[in-house]
């Protein structure tokens, strides 16, 4: 198995049951995750040696953290401790036609407060396999662009693999501020997960012709042509028919073997959609770095991703056994 770093902010997640308001709680269900985190806990779970880089406080908050990170096999060797406070995040549970809302209360976090990188860059790197980060980091502070840039430079001349989730957050920054910062990240990327609406609005490419045979074949083979270095795109397409009914497809494009699809997973009913993009990603990731061929890792990771719509809380909680299992019995049978 392979040697991971991830790196990014976690926080503590306080959401609402399905029916009830924010303006109107009297209790909330708390759970801790992030981005980045959960992608390092599903590699966790495949077997793969993981550490996640952060900072958290010292304090109850930041020890709960480490305890959360640890139960999922996460080295913490690499999160640092001090800073003001832990960030965190509210969500209202969304249900039939209301979707899910977040609101975010992370400014002035340990981690965001970070002006300069407090990490070893060779300890952080050393032996490493593969670097994970995503786009939510650069998104944190105006100092954290310009470290995120740094550190998978420093990625890249250590022989690392780096990965690079886009993951846009519109209500954390413009798109027009993404765009200029992940334009500086993605010469340095080798795996990348991005969608058309990424293409279109982040990188400026051209809306797809009325004629193409595939959309998203055109977004893909138009940003390898900015960006060569980048081996694979992969992305999940969500047809939403209720905030507790979905369909997801995946999809992985290779220059070579072109674009490969998973099959569509009915998801009815969703208990916590949140994370669903992490443990695809982290799928993905583990079925890459296992060898695989595409059609094997886009269809592990897009299972991964359904399972995780089944479960409370940020994180994937199925090993890569019971991932295969769902695929080879199909939806909904009873694992005897």
């Amino acid at each position: 198995m392979s040697k991971v770093v991830t790196l990014g902010e976690i926080l503590a997640r306080f959401s609402t049951t399905a029916g009830t308001r924010i303006s109107h709680i009297d209790h909330m269900q708390v759970v801790y995750g992030g981005g980045e985190a959960n992608v390092a806990i599903s590699l966790a779970n495949f077997g793969h040696e993981v550490s996640f880089a952060s900072k958290v406080p010292d304090n109850a908050l930041g020890e709960a953290v480490k305890r959360h990170l640890k139960s999922h096999n996460v080295s913490t060797e690499f999160l640092l401790q001090g800073g003001p406070r832990l960030g965190t995040y509210y969500m209202e549970a969304g249900v039939g036609e209301r979707g899910a809302s977040v609101f975010f209360d992370r400014a002035g976090s340990s981690f965001a407060v970070m002006n300069d990188i407090e990490w070893n860059l060779s300890e952080l790197f050393k032996d490493v396999d593969i670097f994970h980060v995503s786009g939510i980091v650069s998104a944190v502070s105006v100092a954290w662009r310009d470290m995120a840039v740094e550190l998978v430079k420093a990625a890249k001349a250590a022989g690392c693999i780096v990965s690079f989730d886009v993951n846009y957050r519109g209500k954390m920054w413009s798109q027009a501020e993404c765009g200029a910062v992940i334009q500086k990240i993605l010469p340095y990327v080798d795996y990348c997960s991005a969608g058309h609406m990424d293409a279109l609005y982040l990188l400026g490419i051209p809306e797809a012709p009325s004629d193409v045979a595939n959309e998203l074949v055109y977004y893909y083979e138009k940003m390898h042509q900015i960006f060569p270095n980048i081996k694979l795109f992969y992305a999940t397409k969500r047809d939403v028919v209720s905030a507790s009914h979905n369909r997801l497809t995946g999809a992985i494009w290779h220059q070579k073997d072109g674009l490969v699809m998973s099959k569509t997973h009915e998801i009815n009913p969703i208990i916590d959609r949140v994370g669903g993009g992490d443990a695809f990603s982290g799928g993905v990731l583990h079925g890459i770095l296992s060898g695989w061929i595409l059609q094997e890792s886009i269809d592990f990771g897009t299972a991964a991703s359904a399972l995780k719509h089944t479960v409370h809380g940020d994180t994937n909680l199925f090993s890569e056994r019971e991932v295969s299992d769902f695929l080879a019995a199909g939806s909904g049978a009873i694992q005897r």
